[in-house]
């Protein structure tokens, strides 16, 4: 947490200039303004506020390297050669770069995330979650895509190829536009396409929010059913919903997955041994692969089974009692089968 209150969320709000610089743009000066546009004006148009500085609502972005207009401004991020977020300083380019914890260098985004960010969630939540959920869901996005912008802009490691940085990078203008159609028109195309670059970061950073909403979500509810479990090799969960990941990250001894898959369908999915791996830790009977509904029934002992895939790590019933009677008989038939 901020150890000062970030100016612009004062309980007294007012209009803030943020300035960052002209010229060629980074996903992390447009991730921060991003960041900065939902922590403190969400009402206001993204686009609007790059494209036309009159609609400000509440929050003006300057793009320039005036030495002057950088002084006059609230917040500065990614120019200015000062980190000093008491006094709204948000760059990373000195020498004495602002490092995190673990020693890897801010960017802009970074810096402000940290804070800003949790601001920014609780405007893009459409329901109020708690202080200990937003906490988690802030550290999560710190990790999962603040972390990867603040390597790439650093030059520590890159997001890979047709990452979001290449998306921003492609917003801008070729390099011959002001040769081709002058100065004033090569400014207004940059203006534009940083909006366009700040729209596809913010959508993907509101995606990103309610995923990991989500994803938190999933985590309580897989949990509670593992504790419910009399067998807790079989996961019985009442709503469709990833599993896998937390079944890895808690290293639950589950080894099949029953839970509805639409109107009467229930599915039992094989675990695999390791996360996102072919294979299953233990595999649907190989008498079942392949067959589907009178034949399967008939084999299985289960009336109203579906199908089972030729592969064995999915099979289905109707109900849920066939489902979780197919889970059961798997786990049966493979310990007769194990060597005394």
């Amino acid at each position: 947490m901020s150890e000062h209150t970030p100016i612009g969320l004062e309980q007294e709000r007012r209009s803030i200039r943020a300035l960052t610089h002209s010229g060629n743009f980074h996903l992390d000066e447009t991730m921060g303004y991003v960041i900065l546009h939902y922590a403190l004006a969400p009402k206001g148009d993204l686009r609007a506020r790059v494209i036309d500085r009159a609609a400000s609502d509440g929050l003006e972005l300057v793009r320039t390297r005036a030495p002057d207009q950088i002084a006059q401004a609230d917040i500065v991020f990614d120019v200015g050669g000062r980190h000093d977020p008491a006094q709204g300083r948000y760059d990373h380019h000195m020498k004495e770069k602002p490092l995190r914890e673990d020693g890897v260098p801010y960017s802009a985004a970074g810096l402000l995330w940290k804070d800003y960010g949790r601001a920014a969630l609780r405007n893009i939540l459409t329901s109020p979650v708690d202080d200990d959920t937003l906490e988690a869901m802030w550290r999560t996005i710190d990790k999962s895509l603040i972390l990867p912008i603040d390597q790439d802009d650093n030059g520590v490691a890159k997001m890979g190829k047709l990452s979001l940085a290449d998306i921003v990078s492609a917003c801008g203008p070729a390099w011959d536009t002001t040769e081709l159609y002058g100065r004033q028109e090569a400014l207004a195309r940059e203006a534009l396409g940083f909006a366009n670059a700040a729209t596809a970061a913010a959508a993907h950073l509101v995606n990103t929010v309610d995923r990991v909403r989500a994803s938190l979500k999933a985590t309580d509810r897989v949990l509670q059913a593992y504790e419910k479990a009399e067998d807790k090799r079989i996961l019985l969960m009442e709503t469709g919903m990833p599993t896998e990941k937390v079944i890895f990250e808690h290293d639950l001894p589950v080894v099949y997955v029953v839970s509805p898959a639409g109107p009467d369908q229930w599915n039992v999915k094989a675990i695999p041994p390791v996360r996102g791996d072919f294979g299953q830790r233990v595999s649907l009977p190989e008498a079942w692969g392949g067959l589907e509904k009178e034949t399967l029934a008939q084999v299985s002992g289960v009336e109203d089974a579906v199908f089972a895939h030729p592969a064995r790590f999915i099979c289905g019933a109707k109900s849920r009692e066939g489902a979780l009677k197919m889970a059961q008989l798997a786990l049966e038939i493979d310990a007769a089968n194990q060597p005394q």
